[in-house]
């Protein structure tokens, strides 16, 4: 991978704010990309729903080919979802981070949210972010650490806070409390790490502009867009099956977008080998 992207991804994060749309697909990552954002993310929940499946069901091999795939198709920084950063696969933590580096992340993030045991101890969690900003230093990727309390329930902003920090302090350079929608508790976490914070776009949270105010360095998408494609999908077919009617067409995305957005992709595809690393760096400058 071109290391000024990583580094570009770095210097995305000094000042200001910018939005990092989250991508589920390769389709999805061109379009994105042609609009304009400066940099993209991947999403676990959009992912998954494209193979089918829930939410933190996808195994580390099928992220990683996931992770190639829309790398190898955009030349802006892609920052992967990789939920608990799997710490038990093979090599752990550590393993799938230089392995995300290796399919051309130029950013990852570890939460503190594991299936089967739920948000994990601090303690637990700051270790794990330990390891984790370790390997991403050596491989010379941003790393973010996220405090999934309120994404479960879990409304204490004090607890939030303060695992922030403790995450902060293990090395993480980005912090990110997904769920968090008033602009107050906002405020308070961005002052309280000192460090660049994400927030997710979802209902309630304020507009950009306010975000950006209040100190807000980053604001992604989660798996939102991935999941109003797929309501726009559902609700579509639902009109044709009850009324043989077409007036979904109208909300098509316009010939000429699409076009401007795939014809690079064909045009670095033709007369590639099988290897998608090695068109990956075709897609490069």
């Amino acid at each position: 991978m071109d290391v000024g992207i990583r580094e570009g991804f770095r210097r995305l994060h000094d000042g200001g704010v910018f939005i990092m749309p989250n991508a589920w697909d390769v389709g999805s990552a061109l379009l994105l990309e042609q609009l304009g954002f400066p940099a993209l993310a991947t999403t676990s929940s959009g992912h998954a729903g494209s193979l089918g499946r829930r939410d933190q069901q996808v195994a580390r091999d099928e992220l990683l080919g996931h992770v190639e795939a829309v790398t190898s198709a955009v030349a802006v920084p892609v920052n992967v979802d990789s939920e608990t950063c799997f710490p038990h696969e093979a090599g752990g933590i550590s393993r799938t981070v230089e392995l995300m580096a290796q399919a051309g992340a130029a950013g990852c993030s570890i939460e503190d949210y594991e299936p089967g045991i739920g948000v994990l101890p601090a303690d637990v969690a700051t270790d794990r972010v330990e390891e984790a900003a370790a390997a991403a230093a050596q491989h010379g990727l941003v790393l973010t650490a996220r405090a999934e309390n309120h994404l479960y329930g879990i409304d204490d902003l004090d607890d939030t806070v303060e695992r922030l920090i403790s995450y902060r302090d293990a090395g993480a350079e980005v912090l990110y409390a997904p769920g968090l929608t008033s602009l107050g508790d906002i405020e308070r976490v961005v002052k309280a790490v000192d460090r660049p914070v994400n927030v997710l776009a979802m209902a309630g949270v304020p507009v950009v502009s306010e975000l950006a105010a209040a100190g807000v360095r980053r604001v992604s998408t989660g798996g939102s867009l991935a999941w109003v494609s797929y309501g726009a999908l559902v609700s579509a077919a639902r009109e044709l099956l009850a009324t043989g009617t077409t007036s979904y067409l109208a909300e098509a995305l316009p010939p000429a977008e699409r076009d401007a957005a795939f014809t690079s992709a064909d045009a670095r595809d033709v007369g590639a080998g099988p290897d998608p690393v090695s068109r990956r760096g075709a897609s490069r400058p």
